[in-house]
């Protein structure tokens, strides 16, 4: 018997490759487990992470391979049991009905035909001293830290762990343990901590110096980087340099490093190690539906155009092939020049020629803007840009209808998804509003487009997704605005099942984009195995011709159901089969391919 807190094996001139070993054949063994006391999942856990108790799942058979996983386990399943609050264990692993820790590795059995692993896991101890010091101001323990309440060494470790972190916060780099004498009183099954931390001296950032081979200039680096030289240490501020330079997408490595001591003036002085991306990126991407066909888009990169981080994006995008509306496209040129007014703050150049033919209009289009982008965390940014826009279009209004504005079209996104390709939990709301002053007989107005999500997954494997999409435009008639502007409903964006673009404003004998726009989208998705995954979907969708949806408004609805197949960082392959089961749009069924979940 080994009794835990009060055994000790002494590993006497271990020397495996020298050790004579009889060669035989190998057999099965088997194994047992027997757990005396502890919680229901305490089991659990020293099953999973035993490893006699896996060898052959392993591929361990050998007597000394087995000798070796058996003596390790003593010290992972203490571990486990001192998680757990069981500080007075006994463990006993005997191979054959020899205990493993007695068994000379030099002279291993020829062959183990049972190994038994027998836990007794004790009562669980509480704590009876619980003592941590000194403390920085405002530190936050966790609250289980507490004389009387349940013991284990996690709670300890975030105590530590909580403990340098509150010193860090307030200027203290090089805090750390200073020592720790933790007891066990096993009659009473009280367990007394008491640590003491050493925060070390209250330091300023110093010098940056910066490595690797990278063709960023150094001049940019800084820029972009921030670097708080002479301000207080706050591990936030170190944070925040590391994801400015990241956010560039420049760089695929980033790591800050600080001396190992500090200077005589009070500062840390930190290294910057730097590895560049491929500076050229080619992507492309394509989806496939019944009514519109196949999109086809291309994308080409420079991550670094002239030497300062400039990221420049060509974009091209061929739309319709095959399918129900003529062929068309889009080229877009985009140009991010980072930390252009302060570390947060970006510029960039755009510019946009496009020709759309749909069902209910036709138009042809061009944009050049000028804007900034703020990124106020990795979760939420704003941009916006101010610049030109000009459009000739053919819709149920009248043929080659002109327009030309002056613009400022503002967006804000903020991101709280625990995936951005396949989220399960957590929120994403994007908001768009673009102000827009008409020149010449073009009329002047507004238009505002908020989409929002949410996720939650309310037990294993079953995610329900909701979806909300709001668009209106004020100012002007549906007659004097841009058919870019207004708003249809239909297709694989809005209301799957329905044709795309079907729902608008009757106009005559024809259709025109509406004012307003409401749709709405819930799925439940069905994790059928690690890869696989089943969905079923219902969309809704209305659109107005007023500046807000009435209870009048035209609407149509469709359901299906979907597969999801799983590649990685790229998000799922998305198959959606689906029919329209409201409104007059369409019928018949519909499907989707594409890469990512539908929202």
């Amino acid at each position: 018997m080994v009794g835990i807190g009060r055994w000790r094996v002494a590993f006497r001139g271990l020397c495996i490759g020298c050790a004579l070993v009889v060669p035989g054949m190998a057999a099965a063994f088997e194994t047992v487990l027997n757990v005396t006391g502890g919680s229901d999942n305490l089991r659990g856990r020293i099953e999973e992470a035993s490893s006699v108790l896996n060898a052959q799942d392993r591929g361990l058979d050998e007597p000394l391979e087995l000798v070796s996983a058996a003596r390790a386990d003593y010290r992972t399943i203490v571990q486990i049991l001192y998680d757990e609050g069981h500080f007075g264990p006994v463990v006993n692993i005997r191979l054959d009905g020899r205990e493993a820790a007695r068994i000379d590795p030099l002279a291993t059995p020829r062959a183990v035909q049972r190994i038994e692993v027998n836990v007794e896991a004790g009562p669980v101890f509480r704590f009876g001293r619980a003592g941590i010091a000194p403390l920085a101001p405002g530190t936050e323990l966790p609250e289980e830290f507490v004389s009387g309440h349940v013991a284990n060494t996690g709670i300890i470790r975030d105590t530590v762990s909580d403990g340098l972190t509150g010193w860090r916060e307030v200027g203290h780099p090089k805090a750390e343990l200073g020592g720790q004498d933790i007891r066990a009183r096993h009659a009473q099954a009280l367990l007394d901590a008491e640590i003491s931390l050493a925060p070390g001296p209250r330091l300023a950032f110093g010098d940056l110096k910066i490595e690797g081979p990278t063709a960023v200039s150094e001049r940019a680096i800084r820029k972009i980087a921030g670097f708080p030289t002479g301000e207080i240490y706050s591990p936030d501020q170190l944070q925040r340099a590391g994801a400015r330079l990241r956010r560039t997408g420049a760089f695929q490595a980033v790591s800050f490093q600080e001396a190992e001591d500090p200077n005589p003036d009070g500062t840390l002085d930190y290294t910057l190690s730097l590895e560049d991306m491929p500076q050229r990126h080619i992507s492309f991407g394509a989806e496939l539906s019944s009514r519109e066909g196949i999109d086809l888009t291309v994308a080409w990169m420079h991550r670094n155009l002239f030497g300062n981080a400039e990221r420049f994006r060509f974009e091209a995008a061929l739309r319709n092939i095959g399918g129900t509306e003529d062929l068309d496209g889009r080229i877009g040129l985009r140009l991010d020049e980072p930390a252009r007014f302060g570390p947060d703050d970006s510029a960039f150049w755009i510019a946009e020629l496009e020709r759309r033919n749909r069902t209910h209009y036709d138009v042809t289009r061009a944009a050049l803007g000028y804007g900034t982008r703020r990124t106020f965390s990795d979760s939420l940014w704003a941009e916006a840009w101010a610049g030109f826009a000009y459009s000739a279009a053919d819709d149920a209004y009248g043929t080659d209808r002109r327009f030309r504005y002056l613009l400022i079209n503002a967006e804000a996104e903020l991101d709280e998804r625990d995936s951005s390709v396949s989220a399960t939990e957590g929120y994403f709301v994007n908001a768009e509003l673009m102000p827009f002053l008409g020149l010449g007989d073009t009329g002047s107005g507004a238009r505002l487009f908020v989409d929002g999500r949410a996720f939650w997954t309310p037990v294993s494997r079953i995610t329900l997704a909701g979806r909300v999409q709001l668009g209106s435009v004020v100012g002007p008639s549906a007659s004097d605005v841009t058919p870019e502007f207004l708003f249809f409903s239909g297709g694989a964006g809005t209301v799957r099942g329905q044709p795309y673009e079907s729902l608008g404003i009757p106009v005559g004998a024809n259709t025109a984009g509406g004012k307003s726009f409401l749709g709405v989208s819930a799925e439940v998705r069905g994790q059928v195995t690690e890869k696989i995954q089943l969905v079923g979907f219902y969309d809704w969708g209305a659109v107005d011709d007023t500046s807000y949806i009435s209870a009048s408004a035209d609407s149509h609805a469709g359901a299906g159901i979907g597969v999801r197949y799983a590649v990685g960082g790229f998000g799922p392959l998305r198959l959606d089969l689906a029919y329209p089961v409201q409104g007059d749009t369409g019928d018949g069924l519909q499907f989707y391919i594409g890469i990512g979940q539908a929202f």
